[in-house]
């Protein structure tokens, strides 16, 4: 199982694409083949209320469906045709997009490091291929490292309690060659003192005005001791996660998942069964946190910056 903004935003609409493609929908008549679009795109936004991209991807569909429904002589399929065009358009925005987080991130890292690297990175979460359209955000960066031969080694979280990090980023980076080492997500203190960390580097969900960051649950702690040990702090993500329209982190909407992620593992119960349990899917980083800068397909800009930007 995939999870991520921009994994829910694009395989969201492939499906709808793949659906559409197929025939799908209704065949003869405009009006009804837009509310089943509709009705598609409002269930996708069920999936992630925390994620910026995914509402704004899905108001930006429904207005070219719209725009076309109201263009005189626009057959069905046209129509269908159209919207499946627009989706692969998608695609290839974001893989061009996770190219230049990756490129962008790379110097910036490198650029800090005596001597120019290599570099040892902590990451967190999937924020790779299985994640995007097939390069990634944070593991973006990871990649680009790899491929100018100045990445030492990656440690990779396992993520609790649904295992992504280990589950899938560190499939994907066996996968591509990049060395890579799993830790459980209470060791990473201990991995950035005891075996050279030099930058932490994760996704984002969302990313408020005041440059506070929603993340994978386990993010906040991170910045926390990068902090601490002086190590800087990355948050790589493209510019479509950015949501101007709230001031601070703290009005990010939070997704709770249900409580049996924690107490069961392969349907086997592991805690009392009447426990009381909180899983929210995601935390919120503050801005002072992430001291190494916010990675965009533009550039890296303090969190201060960013807003100035958009």
């Amino acid at each position: 199982q995939v999870r991520g903004a921009p994994a829910i935003a694009l395989l969201g609409c492939l499906s709808l694409a793949v659906e559409l493609a197929g025939g799908a929908g209704p065949s003869e008549d405009l009006g009804a083949l837009e509310e089943f679009v509709g009705q598609k795109l409002g269930f996708l936004l069920t999936a992630r209320p925390t994620a910026a991209n995914l509402g704004r991807e899905a108001e930006r569909l429904r207005a070219f469906v719209r725009q076309l429904v109201e263009t005189p002589g626009v057959t069905p399929q046209q129509l269908r045709e159209s919207i499946i065009e627009y989706i692969e358009g998608l695609l290839e925005k974001d893989r061009r997009d996770n190219r230049n987080i990756g490129a962008h991130g790379a110097s910036h890292i490198l650029g800090r490091v005596p001597g120019g690297g290599p570099v040892t990175l902590l990451t967190h979460c999937n924020t790779g291929t299985l994640a995007t359209a097939g390069y990634g955000t944070a593991l973006g960066v990871v990649r680009a490292l790899h491929q100018r031969g100045s990445l030492s080694r990656v440690f990779c979280t396992e993520t609790r309690p649904y295992n992504q990090g280990s589950r899938l980023s560190a499939l994907e980076l066996r996968h591509d060659g990049v060395p890579v080492t799993i830790i459980a997500d209470s060791a990473a203190a201990a991995a950035m003192r005891e075996r050279g960390v030099q930058a932490v580097v994760v996704g984002a969900d969302r990313v408020a005005a005041n440059g506070d960051v929603a993340n994978k649950i386990g993010t906040f702690q991170l910045a926390v001791a990068a902090r601490h040990m002086g190590i800087p702090f990355y948050v790589a993500a493209p510019s479509s996660t950015c949501d101007p329209t709230l001031a601070s982190g703290r009005l990010i909407p939070i997704e709770e998942r249900p409580g049996t992620e924690l107490t069961h593992l392969g349907g086997v119960l592991l805690a009392d069964p009447e426990v009381d349990v909180w899983n929210p899917s995601f935390d919120v980083t503050p801005h002072e946190l992430i001291t190494g800068g916010i990675i965009t397909e533009w550039g890296v800009f303090a969190p201060s910056e960013l807003s100035r930007e958009l």
